[in-house]
């Protein structure tokens, strides 16, 4: 494998509205991102994503861009941005953008022009269809709910989008629209951005005679996912997208990519894939419900086990996936993923072990490193995500009760992973001076950056040994190449797994089970480097390894496996 200067690097998500305000207007800036940068270099990190901080009226957070040229006022200023890309590589990090470039604002000048001419030039930016018999062209259902063709007043025409009506899809069988993208992307990575994460990418490929399909839902529509996972030759969008633009900077793509078929994974992220890398939803998608939040199944341990350890055999073949307990999309990890009874200080640094020394890239995401969990929401109209208010009317229509539904949003939320970023014990967790944009969790009295700063026990502290474990100058090789290897997989409760090359073996155990464990060890233990019981003893014998519950260990055998 040809090693890339990524393949070493640990990753962190910053969501910039909520992660440290200066100015006191509620919204976080790039003035608290710039003020943090040491904070996240003492953390280890290496690249720092940030979410879309565009121009942009935020109907969908940013994801609705209105001038990919130009920085949000909420945020700041251009200036600024330069400013954090030089404070930035003074401390040797990189920083990525959010690329999102299936759709655009309606607000943008293209669409406007669209609108003014359905005729014109710029219609042909996005899909204008005549609809059938007084109804929309097909009968695709949107990921936000309704149909994906929105009316184009005045005119027997829709237009096209998969997420909100506010943001229309681009044509990208348009060349002239791909190479305006193209200079886009280079201008940005001129400027000096590392690379990018790419929103929603696979979905830019679209069945040009958009066919119905038969309905999955009482509305009569149908996922516009089922088109997606139905149209070919995606690959030969990706490839010139790849070559027009990330390929001439050697930059860093990290790919959100949903309906992949089977076998295209090499295509993806091999040694001449699309991608640097692509996340890895595995273990999130085991708690998607057939028709939406309302009806998600339970996370069961041994499926969440399953689904990791098949993507990490599947992936280790072609290349590297980004692994991620969270993000801004989902709702709090150690809320998801632990039993109650694991969700503690201990159960959070077990699951951040597992996450951090897969095979892969890892990314954290802001408030992971101090354990922050959901929120708790008394009613709807805390809640400001446009996904969240759809799913609580899915579930109302299916029948749940206001206050049902309003715990299954509660509990699968994006909107608790946005909550503001919990600094110190101080009013609104030390994140504004000003009202919020978004209401505080309450939990920010306990769980704080200042706080763990000073307990040496705390999950902050923990993250930190973790990351430099990684990052280690004697561990660094076989945390980054090494052969991945379950095992235990048999031993309820237990996720372990092998991390070994020529030289060194490494035995990552956790037991998220209720009870101690005990397992048979195939070796002697040669050095122990880490574990979460910091202040206990591990406990094994000669062939032995006995674990209590929410206790990891990282240890070195003797002889490799």
């Amino acid at each position: 494998m040809e090693k890339k200067w990524w393949h070493d690097k640990v990753a962190y998500q910053i969501y910039p509205k909520s992660f440290l305000d200066t100015n006191g207007d509620g919204i976080g800036d790039l003035r608290g991102i710039i003020s943090k940068l040491d904070y996240l270099k003492k953390l280890g990190i290496d690249i720092i994503w940030l979410s879309p901080i565009y121009k942009s009226p935020f109907v969908d957070q940013g994801y609705d861009i209105a001038d990919y040229y130009a920085i949000a006022e909420e945020f700041g200023t251009m200036e600024e941005f330069d400013e954090l890309l030089a404070e930035a590589k003074k401390r040797d990090m990189h920083i990525i953008m959010d690329l999102v470039i299936n759709h655009c604002s309606d607000k943008h000048e293209w669409f406007q022009k669209a609108l003014a001419d359905p005729e014109g030039e710029f219609a042909d930016y996005f899909y204008f269809r005549k609809g059938k018999n007084g109804n929309p062209p097909s009968n695709y259902r949107s990921y936000f709910g309704g149909s994906c063709w929105e009316k184009i007043p005045g005119t027997d025409k829709y237009y096209f989008h998969m997420f909100a009506k506010e943001q229309p899809d681009l044509n990208w069988e348009n060349p002239k629209l791909r190479q305006e993208l193209y200079h886009m992307i280079n201008w940005w990575l001129e400027k000096g951005l590392s690379g990018f994460r790419i929103d929603a990418i696979i979905n830019i490929k679209k069945d040009l005679n958009f066919p119905d399909f038969a309905p999955d839902g009482k509305d009569g529509l149908v996922s516009c996912c089922k088109m997606v996972e139905s149209v070919e030759g995606v690959g030969e969008l990706l490839e010139d997208l790849k070559e027009s633009t990330f390929e001439k900077y050697d930059a860093f793509t990290v790919g959100e990519v949903f309906n992949m078929k089977p076998d295209e994974l090499p295509e993806f992220i091999g040694e001449t894939g699309h991608f640097s890398t692509i996340f890895d939803f595995s273990a999130h998608m085991l708690s998607d419900g057939e028709h939406g939040w309302y009806d998600a199944p339970k996370l069961e341990f041994a499926k969440w086990r399953a689904a990791i350890i098949q993507a990490q055999l599947e992936t280790q073949q072609y290349g590297f996936k980004a692994n991620i307990i969270e993000n801004h999309d989902e709702p709090r990890g150690a809320s998801r993923f632990l039993p109650s009874y694991a969700q503690t200080p201990d159960g959070i640094k077990m699951l951040g072990t597992i996450s951090l020394l897969l095979r892969g890239i890892p990314f954290i995401y802001q408030g992971q490193e101090i354990g922050m969990r959901n929120a708790k929401w008394s009613s709807m109209e805390e809640f400001n995500d446009i996904s969240t208010k759809d799913q609580y009317h899915t579930a109302r229509e299916a029948g749940l009760s206001d206050q049902e539904a309003l715990e299954v949003c509660s509990r699968m939320s994006r909107d608790n992973a946005r909550t503001p970023m919990q600094w110190t014990d101080e009013e609104n967790g030390g994140f504004t001076k000003g009202t919020p944009w978004l209401k505080a969790n309450p939990s920010y009295k306990e769980v704080n950056v200042k706080a763990q700063e000073q307990d040496t026990d705390s999950v902050l502290n923990y993250y930190r040994k973790l990351v430099a474990l990684r990052k280690s100058e004697e561990l660094k090789e076989v945390f980054t190449y090494g052969e991945f290897l379950p095992e235990y997989e048999n031993v309820d409760g237990i996720m372990a797994f092998y991390r070994k090359d020529e030289s060194r073996c490494i035995l990552v155990a956790a037991n998220f089970g209720k009870d101690a464990a005990t397992m048979k060890l195939k070796s002697g233990i040669k050095k122990i480097w880490l574990s979460n019981r910091t202040e206990e003893m591990v406990d094994f014998e000669v062939d032995t390894l006995n674990l209590r519950s929410c206790e990891v260990v990282v240890l070195e055998l003797e002889n490799t496996i």
